[in-house]
């Protein structure tokens, strides 16, 4: 088998994809993929490959490679300092790289941040989850789910078949941006104002030097709020009860905004003012620390129209066309206001009221209910969903359960929004009477290590290096024993494991982790996430946001206030099993042990040598009215004094 060599891997080369992989959204695996998903194809189109064939994508540095067998290659994006044999390649310029031949693609001062290699035939390594794409935060895909390093060998695949190469015309690189979106699905005047609206669009923002793969952070001022906090959600008003991101949204973190990655998270707590249109996704990838961006609204059908120009571009290449290039004018609107619902109902006596919203170009948002958590609203979300994938129409990619919304991406190239909106709406009129529905479930018991050394951890370094002033630090668990009027720190511990949790939703901060609500109110802590949020968490630790308990997947950023720690709840093997361990409207009990216990759980389970607890169990709102009603008054004076506390802590953060 032909194999490509790694002479020196470079600053961080991996092998990605273009397409990525597809319909784990709903439990927090990322696309991944190549961050600027045009060059990517444009340079496999050059070589004959496959527009999807995986190849390589670097940054800063990119790697030197060799061949044992003579093969074409091509480079593009920000890789405009390659080599071969010492002579210079020309990004976009397809040559052939005799075996035993040097490409050294080179350092990548910029304009741009990625560069990218395609050799014909493609990098033939084995599929994880669908895709060969590498993500390297969950540790899979590419080779070994890691960079490359020097002296890797990588299988070449075959070369029948293929395409004739073209001669593409790679995007031009820049320091000033203009990346189009569509507004919505949240913004005035229910989350910002309208001068704050048309701040984000009217600022030209700089990147943040810790823009990745998970997210492009821009630093500019502070968004025009509409209101004061999130209520249950959160302290701040950028916090929402959970709901689902699309790739290319553009969150409000706190007070910042982070367009999502292709390796961003699937699920959060924050609001999402505008979305990036699809075909100018690829930007993000080349976004460098220091460029200077504006942000263009433009319509639906605008978005529509470019998406259809790179479709037909795509299409030529693979019919042997010459390349034309593509007309990027931003071609602004100039109205700022987020889409009409495309669907919308009343509350009945069955069915909560509900919007069903464009939340970019390629992603229906339903919201069902007020801002607040309402089990009976979450149940009918689930019923929604479930209906869905039973009656689901091709060109839904992807379904992704929220608190009180809906995420459905769907391939506009086989579906338009407004005709999914309309199936979704009527599939709406068909569902059960939450109040009746019993749901399947388990009981699942996690050991948790309070105030383990892992957590203290996160909390030193952020209080070292992003906030040192910020109110939950040095210690997140005395900031929630403050914030809900609990007379010493040890009773955050004593509710924690006193609570019974109902998984409200799955893949919130990655790979299978649950958001999770106490179902006896009487156990909510109310607490606010981070702002900004952290650059580390470790893996399986365990925290605290508005009133919603999250379990983290895996190693990475996060926000919420940290408890302790568990064990995992996702196992990628090679048996064939599913790798994520909780479910829907699972119940979750914790149980206190030391650190040193957990540590020999934690090893047991990752080697499957154990499992998760668990035992049959159903859930339906019938437990729930049994609990308001045995206990309405004791809750309504818990509410009362969590919330009185609440505001006495956002007076203390005003002095």
């Amino acid at each position: 088998m032909a194999t490509l060599t790694v002479l020196d891997g470079g600053a961080q080369t991996t092998v990605q994809d273009v397409l990525g992989r597809t319909g784990l959204w709903d439990v927090g695996v990322p696309p991944s993929g190549a961050f600027d998903e045009l060059t990517m194809a444009l340079v496999n189109a050059g070589v004959g490959n496959d527009v999807n064939a995986a190849g390589l994508e670097c940054v800063l540095r990119g790697p030197v490679l060799t061949l044992d067998e003579s093969r074409l290659v091509c480079v593009g994006g920000a890789a405009t300092q390659a080599t071969v044999g010492g002579r210079p390649l020309a990004a976009g310029h397809v040559t052939r790289l005799a075996a035993g031949a040097v490409l050294d693609v080179g350092p990548l001062p910029g304009p741009g941040m990625r560069g990218y290699v395609a050799v014909e035939g493609g990098l033939d390594v084995a599929r994880v989850l669908g895709s060969r794409a590498t993500f390297m935060l969950g540790g899979f895909g590419g080779l070994d789910g890691r960079p490359l390093m020097d002296g890797d060998a990588l299988p070449l695949g075959r070369r029948e078949n293929l395409l004739a190469p073209v001669a593409p015309v790679l995007p031009t690189l820049t320091e000033e941006w203009a990346v189009r979106v569509v507004a919505g699905p949240h913004g005035a005047p229910e989350h910002l104002t309208d001068e704050g609206v048309a701040a984000l669009f009217t600022e030209v923002w700089q990147v943040d030097h810790r823009a990745d793969r998970t997210g492009v952070r821009l630093v500019g001022p502070t968004p025009g709020w509409a209101r004061t906090d999130g209520g249950e959600a959160g302290l701040h008003p950028s916090n929402v009860h959970d709901s689902a991101y699309p790739v290319g949204g553009i969150m409000l973190s706190g007070d910042t905004p982070v367009i999502v990655g292709k390796d961003g998270p699937s699920l959060g707590g924050f609001v999402v003012p505008a979305v990036v249109v699809e075909a100018d996704r690829w930007m993000l990838g080349q976004l460098r620390a220091g460029d200077r961006v504006r942000l263009v609204p433009v319509t639906p059908e605008e978005a529509a129209r470019a998406m259809e120009v790179r479709r037909a571009r795509l299409a030529g290449l693979r019919l042997g066309r010459s390349d034309p290039g593509e007309d990027l004018d931003p071609s602004p609107v100039t109205s700022l206001a987020r889409p009409e619902a495309l669907q919308e109902a009343e509350a009945t006596s069955t069915a909560p009221a509900y919007t069903i919203r464009r939340s970019g170009d390629r992603h229906l948002l339903v919201e069902a209910g007020p801002p607040e958590l309402d089990l009976r609203v979450r149940v009918w979300i689930h019923l929604l969903a479930e209906a869905l994938r039973a009656d689901r129409p091709t060109g839904v990619v992807e379904i992704v359960e929220g608190v009180r919304s809906l995420l459905v991406a769907v391939d506009t190239a086989d579906l338009d929004l407004e005709t999914a909106g309309k199936h979704v709406a009527v599939l709406a009129t068909g569902l059960e009477d939450p109040e009746t529905a019993v749901l399947p479930a388990r009981e699942v018991t996690l050991p948790i290590a309070f105030d383990h050394p892992a957590a203290h951890e996160a909390m030193r370094r952020y209080a070292t290096s992003v906030r040192p002033d910020a109110p939950w630090c040095p210690d997140n668990v005395e900031f929630i024993r403050r914030v809900n009027a609990l007379p010493v720190r040890d009773e955050v511990f004593d509710v924690v494991s006193a609570a019974t949790y109902l998984v409200v939703g799955l893949g919130d901060v990655y790979l299978g982790a649950p958001v999770a609500v106490p179902i006896d109110p009487r156990h909510r802590l109310v607490t606010t996430k981070y702002n900004p949020a952290r650059t580390w968490t470790p893996e399986n630790a365990v925290g605290i946001g508005g009133i919603y308990l999250c379990v983290y997947g895996m190693e990475g950023p996060g926000g919420y206030q940290l408890v302790g720690r568990t064990v995992p709840v996702w196992r990628l093997s090679d048996r064939d099993e599913q790798p994520w361990l909780l479910r829907q409207f699972d119940r979750i009990r914790f149980r206190p042990v030391t650190a040193d216990q957990l540590a020999e759980q934690r090893r047991a389970i990752k080697e499957g040598r154990a499992d998760l607890e668990v035992a049959p169990a159903t859930f339906s709102l019938a437990e729930v009215r049994s609990l308001e009603h045995e206990a309405g008054d004791e809750i309504a004076r818990v509410r009362a004094l969590r919330r009185s506390a609440f505001d006495e802590e956002r007076k203390r953060w005003l002095a």
